[in-house]
């Protein structure tokens, strides 16, 4: 990574350094998010002329999001919308002649959501081709193959009656199978009745109740040619699923990753659960694992030969252009840095050809020269990246201070395209030569909004923190910034703990710059994509060196001239909600708090949320197991030292972070007489942030500037004379 500044010239970087003119263009107010436009999902036709994809808007009137597929020739011209605006569309992806595109869309009358609309004549209205075929396919294009469960194969209980009292009772009301207690009247009662551990998801909310035993539906191996009206042929027929299905270019084998034992998933699933009733054991948790490997069959059928034993689980097959290598990403342990391996066919010889690069891949393509394509984030930005697997030499391609995501190619490698935004822009769609060069910029959606509204800067800065660890942040300045003038400062803190903030377009940082506020974000240790060793350095240890990393970065920005370090704020969700309470206990230096889905209480959570398998591994088991790291953890445990304002935000429906920590917390805050406010949104997840209903996403944003608003105010003379 290359570090932009010393730390010792941060006070005197270009945001205090230069006059500002006045604004031309307006501050951003949260009903904005209304005017923006979202690019997703890019997907190149295989003969590179156009590309497919995903444009989101709001229905402010609807309060609803609304999604379409558009295409765009890469030669450039305008955008043209293929789907129709009365119905929800999104996903494209091509058939591999070009011929079809296909799309996700739920639409009345139609059986499944996959819909197609053909683009190599006059196209018409959206159709389903309900046989034809999907998957991975040979250089030839003569078929495609794909894994999949067996249509219609779905065990019956032998033992149901034919009319069940339970029947007309709700999914999650009727006795689930093996239950002891039954409802007294079916009809009155309207309730839950739950006996499996997982009962519910974030997203999903509450699960069907099972009506018989657990049954399992192993993905098997298909095919189904192009030509023709050939139906497709099971290939399979095994108690394991076949995953990350790949047939090599000449057609000839088969490549997929299963057990690496060839279990079932019964058994798999059986080991899983026994597993997960043990406690904490560093010897068999810490350990390399292989649960997968790669096997390859013929394509006329046979036993599946394993290709070679790799430690960990191996994901996202290519075959190399001459079909002699395999590669695929992996990595040996949970903690490790995924890598970049191929795979000799015959040998079986496992080679990383990535080597000690300190990033991780998030996908691979080969290149016709046997070169590998490949994305990645490198801290905050992302950059696309061509690896030469005999040297390990890696390129980077497309650079710059942006995010991208959704690398497409055509079938020649010899364009690519995706999405990409940064501090000052939201997201389009660009496309480049597959060297990088010659990129373009395809879709200007947000040019008009763009055009109206001073989206402010940030200036990236590293500093050296505990155990002289680099750290990554940025700090915000705020709209029509002054010399000479003092601004209060808002320290935001991400969710993960293992995500990440960069150089990306972000509409909370906005909300609050274009108020008057400097917005001081980093990625400290625990962060994603500075390598493993880095994204796992807080095991155990979640608000100690993490807390220092970020006030080192807070110490650093408070002493300059144009911050006055008497008003200072701090907010986050998730992990960012739990830092924020926790900070809270430590120090009092921050004016005001606002905590998202925050974690006050891990004993709570661990009993409430639909992720326990976070903290089992993060904090070494379960409560019982390691009852002390639990609660010295807990926020809670220190509540009556906290005098810092704060505004709480939660989601009714958030099963990941759930309200009960939040309620805790503001009941100790209030009873305390500590200045609180705790606003609960409905029919909202923990998504409410990045996907709510829009009007909700907009009041909360609201919310946040009029609490950092009255807190962080300036004095008035006759105040500050007091």
């Amino acid at each position: 990574m290359h570090k932009l500044l010393p730390v010792a010239l941060l006070a005197g970087i270009s945001l205090s350094a230069s006059p500002t003119l006045a604004q031309t263009k307006r501050a951003f107010t949260p009903t904005d998010i209304y005017k923006l436009t979202t690019v997703s999902s890019p997907a190149m036709s295989p003969d590179g002329r156009r590309v497919a994809f995903t444009v989101t808007t709001v229905k402010d009137a609807e309060n609803k999001r609304h999604n379409e597929v558009w295409v765009v020739p890469t030669a450039g011209g305008a955008p043209v919308r293929y789907t129709s605006p009365g119905t929800e569309s999104s996903s494209p992806r091509w058939s591999p002649d070009g011929a079809w595109l296909f799309f996700t869309s739920k639409r009345e009358g139609g059986k499944g959501t996959t819909w197609a609309l053909r683009m190599d004549q006059p196209g018409g209205e959206a159709v389903q081709l309900e046989q034809y075929p999907a998957g991975s396919t040979p250089r030839d294009r003569r078929f495609a193959v794909w894994a999949d469960t067996v249509p219609g194969d779905t065990l019956t209980d032998s033992t149901r009656k034919a009319t069940d009292p339970f029947d007309a009772m709700g999914a999650t009301a009727r006795p689930p199978f093996g239950a002891v207690t039954k409802p007294i009247d079916p009809k009155r009662f309207d309730g839950r009745h739950i006996v499996d551990m997982t009962y519910k998801t974030n997203n999903g909310g509450f699960l069907p109740n099972r009506k018989i035993a657990r049954t399992y539906k192993a993905a098997q191996l298909w095919m189904q040619p192009f030509a023709g009206a050939s139906t497709k042929k099971k290939l399979t027929d095994t108690p394991y699923s076949h995953r990350e299905v790949a047939v090599s270019p000449d057609g000839n084998w088969i490549a997929f990753v299963a057990d690496s034992a060839l279990r079932s998933d019964s058994a798999l699933q059986a080991q899983r659960d026994s597993l997960g009733r043990l406690p904490y054991d560093s010897t068999r948790d810490e350990r390399e694992r292989n649960d997968d490997d790669i096997y390859v069959v013929s394509v006329g059928g046979g036993a599946p030969r394993k290709v070679a034993s790799a430690r960990g689980s191996e994901r996202s097959l290519a075959w190399s252009p001459d079909g002699s290598r395999i590669a695929f990403i992996a990595s040996p342990t949970r903690t490790a840095s995924d890598r970049i391996y191929t795979v000799d066919v015959k040998s079986g010889a496992v080679t990383n050809v990535l080597r000690d690069w300190r990033y991780e891949p998030d996908n691979v393509f080969w290149t016709p020269s046997g070169d590998i394509l490949f994305t990645a984030p490198t801290g905050g930005s992302t950059g696309v990246y061509r690896l030469a697997p005999k040297s390990g030499i890696v390129t980077q391609l497309v650079s710059g201070r942006r995010r991208i995501s959704g690398l497409t190619t055509d079938d020649a490698r010899s364009r690519i395209a995706y999405v990409a935004t940064s501090l000052t822009a939201p997201t389009e769609l660009y496309v480049a030569n597959a060297d990088g060069k010659g990129e373009r910029k395809l879709t200007s959606f947000n040019d008009k909004v763009n055009s109206e509204i001073a989206w402010s800067d940030a200036e990236r800065f590293t500093y050296k923190s505990v155990g002289n660890l680099e750290i990554e942040g940025w700090l915000m300045k705020p709209y029509d910034y002054r010399p000479g003038k003092k601004y209060p400062l808002v320290l935001y803190i991400h969710g993960g703990p293992h995500s990440a903030y960069g150089e990306n377009w972000f509409d909370e940082f906005q909300n609050l710059a274009a108020t008057g506020n400097y917005v001081l974000f980093t990625n400290p240790r625990g962060s994603s994509g500075y390598g493993g060793d880095f994204t796992y350095a807080t095991r155990g240890r979640w608000g100690y060196e993490d807390y220092d990393d970020l006030m080192k970065a807070v110490d650093i920005a408070s002493v300059r001239p144009d911050v006055d370090s008497t008003r200072m704020g701090v907010t986050g969700g998730s992990y960012g909600g739990f830092m924020t309470d926790w900070i809270t206990t430590r120090t009092n230096r921050f004016k005001a708090a606002q905590t998202d889905r925050s974690i006050s209480n891990w004993y709570s959570w661990y009993g409430s949320s639909d992720a326990q398998g976070l903290t089992e591994f993060e904090f070494y088991g379960k409560p019982w197991d390691n009852p002390t790291l639990y609660d010295t953890l807990s926020p809670i445990r220190y509540v009556s030292k906290v005098r810092t304002p704060t505004l709480i935000v939660q989601s009714e429906e958030d099963y990941r972070t759930a309200m009960s920590d939040a309620e805790q917390w503001f009941m100790a805050l209030k009873k305390q007489g500590v200045p609180v406010e705790f606003i609960r949104y409905p029919r909202s997840t923990h998504e409410l942030s990045r996907s709510g209903e829009p009007w909700l996403l907009v009041d909360r944003l609201g919310r946040l500037r009029q609490w950092f608003g009255y807190w962080l105010a300036e004095p008035s003379p006759v105040t500050a004379r007091k």
